[in-house]
C-alpha cells in the first residue's frame, strides 16, 4: 500500500512536458495529501503534543523532500505560492467561521483588552522588530536593504498567526483565553496588514508629523469603515432571509444565499481598499446572531457544517503548502554560500519576535487590570505567560506578505530578498513547530482549572441563573440578596454603570436588540418554525441548545 503512494507522489514531483497535464498532477497532489492530512490528523486526536496544524507542517515537508530528491534537487514545488490565492480564496473562510462560532458573550466582553493587544500591541510590536532589525541587519552581509524593506520587516513579522492559535487553544476549555488569542489575533492580522499597505502607500523614508497622523487617520478610517460594512452587510442578509424566507421552496438557494453573502462581504471590503479581515469577521457574528435564526433547521445545521468545513480544509491546505514550499531551492541557492548568515538573521527575527510580544502583553495586560475591579475578571500572570506563547506563531499571513515584498510572482533574483524568504519560513517553521508542540502541554500545566468538559464557565452560569430568575421577580427588583436575607438596594442606573459598566452595556444592548434589531431584522424568537419533517422537532432543539451556549 505505501509503495503506490511513494511512486504516485514522484510521479506527480516530475515535471509534466504538457501544460494541461502540470495543474492536473499538482492538484491531485494536493487533494491526496488533504486526506491524508484528515486521517492523520484524527488518528492523532488525542495526542498531548500533535496538533493538525503541525501535522500538516511535516506531512507537507516530507513531500517536499521526497519531490525534492526524484528532481534531483532542482525544485520541490508543484504549485507557485500566489499571496492573491491566499487572500481572497483561502483567508476568507477561515475568518468567518471564526466570528461565526465565536462565543459572542465573553468576546464582547473582553473587547477592549482584545483591542488593546490587537492594535495598540501590534504598533508596538512593529516599532521593535522595525528598529530592531535596522540596527542589527546593518551589520550583517545579508545584501541591501532600503528602509522601507526594514519598515515591511515590522509589519511581517509582527501579524500573529490565528489559524496557529485558533486549533491549539480550544474554546470549550479556555474561553477566557481563546477570546484574548483570537480576538486579538484576527485585529492583529487586520492591523498589519493595514501597516503593511501604508508602507506601500506613503513614503515612509522620511516621517513627520504629517505622516503620522495621515497614517493614524488612515488606520481608524480603515478600521470603522470595514467594521460597518461587515456589520451591513450580515444585516442585509438578515433581513432578506426573514423578509423572502426561501426555505418555504428550497433549502438549497438559503444555504447559497448565505455563503454567498459572507463571501460578498470581503470581496466589497477588498474592492474598496478596505480590511477584508475585520469585515468578512463582523460579518459572520451578526449572520450568527440573525441571518443563522431566519433560515429552516436543516439550511441551520448545513451552513453551520459548511462553514466549519471550509474553514477546516484551507487551514489543512495552507499548513501544507507553507511546510512543502520551505525546501524551494531556488531560494535556498542564494544562502547556500553562507548559511551562517542566513541563520543568524532567522534568530534575530526570533528573539525580536520575542521581545517584541513581550514587550507589550505583560504592561497591556497589567493596564488592562487595573480597570477591573473583581478579582475573577482579572488577567493572572499564567494567563499572561499563555497569551504571550501562544501569539509567538507566526504562519501564513507572514509568508504571504513576505512574497509580496520580496519576490516578484513567487520569485527572487536578489540575494538579500531571498534571505528574507528563507528567514521568514524558517521562522514560520520553527513557531509553528515548538510552540504548537508545546502550547497544548504549557496550557495544561499553567491553568488546570480551566480544564472544563462544558463550554460555560461557573461564573457564566451563575451568571444564566441570574437571568433566568430576572423575570419571575416583581416590580424589576434586584434579585441578589444579602446574607442576612434582606433584599439590596436597587442601584440606579449610573452607578450600575460606573460599577458594572459590562454587565449594564450588555444589559442595555440586549434591551435595544429586543425591541428594535429582532423585529426588523429576525432572530431567535421572532421566526415562527415550520418543521419540514419529523425529524426536525429533534434538529430544531438540539441547534438551538447549541446556539445558547455559544452566546
Amino acid at each position: 500500500m505505501g509503495f503506490p503512494l511513494v511512486s504516485a507522489l514522484m510521479r506527480l514531483g516530475v515535471k509534466s512536458t504538457t501544460t494541461d497535464e502540470a495543474p492536473i498532477n499538482s492538484i491531485t497532489l494536493f487533494v491526496v495529501l488533504l486526506c491524508f492530512c484528515v486521517v492523520i490528523g484524527h488518528l492523532l486526536e488525542k495526542s498531548r503534543w500533535m496538533t493538525e496544524s503541525v501535522t500538516a507542517l511535516l506531512i507537507g515537508l516530507c513531500t517536499g523532500i521526497v519531490i525534492l530528491l526524484n528532481t534531483e534537487w532542482k525544485s520541490s514545488r508543484v504549485l507557485v505560492f500566489n499571496e492573491d490565492i491566499f487572500f481572497i480564496y483561502l483567508l476568507p473562510p477561515i475568518i468567518f467561521n471564526a466570528g461565526f462560532q465565536v462565543k459572542k458573550k465573553r468576546f464582547f466582553q473582553n473587547f477592549m483588552t482584545i483591542m488593546l493587544l490587537g492594535a495598540v500591541g501590534s504598533f508596538i510590536s512593529f516599532v521593535i522588530i522595525w528598529l530592531g532589525s535596522l540596527q542589527l541587519f546593518e551589520k550583517m552581509d545579508i545584501g541591501f536593504l532600503e528602509m522601507n524593506d526594514y519598515l515591511a520587516l515590522g509589519a511581517i513579522f509582527s501579524a500573529t498567526d490565528t489559524v496557529c492559535t485558533l486549533q491549539v487553544l480550544n474554546q470549550d476549555e479556555t474561553p477566557l483565553l481563546y477570546s484574548l488569542v483570537f480576538g486579538e489575533g484576527v485585529v492583529n492580522d487586520a492591523t498589519s496588514v493595514v501597516l503593511f499597505n501604508a508602507i506601500q502607500r506613503f513614503d515612509l523614508s522620511h516621517i513627520n508629523s504629517t505622516i503620522v497622523m495621515e497614517f493614524i487617520g488612515n488606520f481608524l478610517y480603515l478600521f470603522l469603515t470595514s467594521t460597518l460594512l461587515g456589520i451591513a452587510v450580515g444585516l442585509l442578509s438578515a433581513y432578506i432571509m426573514k423578509k423572502l424566507y426561501l426555505g418555504r421552496h428550497s433549502t438549497d438557494r438559503e444555504v447559497a444565499l448565505m455563503i454567498l453573502m459572507a463571501y460578498l462581504s470581503y470581496m466589497v471590503a477588498e474592492l474598496f481598499d478596505l480590511s477584508g479581515i475585520l469585515t468578512v469577521f463582523f460579518c459572520g457574528i451578526v449572520m450568527s446572531h440573525y441571518t443563522w435564526h431566519n433560515v429552516t433547521e436543516s439550511s441551520r445545521v448545513t451552513t453551520k457544517h459548511a462553514f466549519a468545513t471550509l474553514s477546516f480544509v484551507s487551514e489543512i491546505f495552507i499548513f501544507l503548502y507553507v511546510g512543502m514550499d520551505a525546501l524551494d531551492i531556488e531560494k535556498w541557492k542564494f544562502v547556500s554560500e553562507s548559511p551562517g548568515t542566513s541563520i543568524g538573521v532567522s534568530s534575530i527575527l526570533l528573539g525580536l519576535v520575542l521581545i517584541g510580544r513581550a514587550a507589550f502583553v505583560f504592561p497591556l495586560c497589567f493596564a488592562s487590570n487595573l480597570t477591573k475591579k473583581h478579582q475573577s475578571d482579572k488577567i493572572g500572570f499564567k494567563q499572561q505567560v499563555t497569551v504571550w506563547w501562544a501569539g509567538l506563531m507566526r504562519g501564513a499571513v507572514s509568508v504571504a506578505l513576505a512574497y509580496n515584498w520580496f519576490t516578484m510572482s513567487g520569485h527572487t533574483q536578489r540575494r538579500g530578498n531571498a534571505v528574507m524568504i528563507t528567514s521568514t519560513i524558517t521562522v514560520v517553521l520553527f513557531t509553528n513547530v515548538v510552540c504548537g508542540l508545546l502550547t497544548k502541554p504549557l496550557v495544561r500545566w499553567l491553568l488546570p482549572q480551566h480544564t472544563y468538559s462544558g463550554s460555560i464557565m461557573p461564573s457564566e452560569l451563575l451568571s444564566s441563573e441570574m437571568s433566568l430568575a430576572m423575570p419571575l421577580l416583581t416590580n424589576g427588583d434586584d434579585p441578589k440578596w444579602d446574607m442576612a436575607g434582606d433584599r439590596i438596594p436597587r442601584r440606579t442606573v449610573l452607578r450600575m454603570l460606573l460599577m458594572t459598566p459590562v454587565r449594564s452595556v450588555h444589559y442595555y444592548w440586549r434591551m435595544f436588540d429586543d425591541s428594535f434589531m429582532r423585529p426588523v431584522f429576525g432572530g431567535r424568537g421572532f421566526v415562527p418554525f415550520t418543521p419540514g419533517s419529523l425529524n426536525e422537532d429533534i434538529v430544531h432543539q438540539s441547534v438551538l441548545g447549541e446556539q445558547q451556549i455559544v452566546e
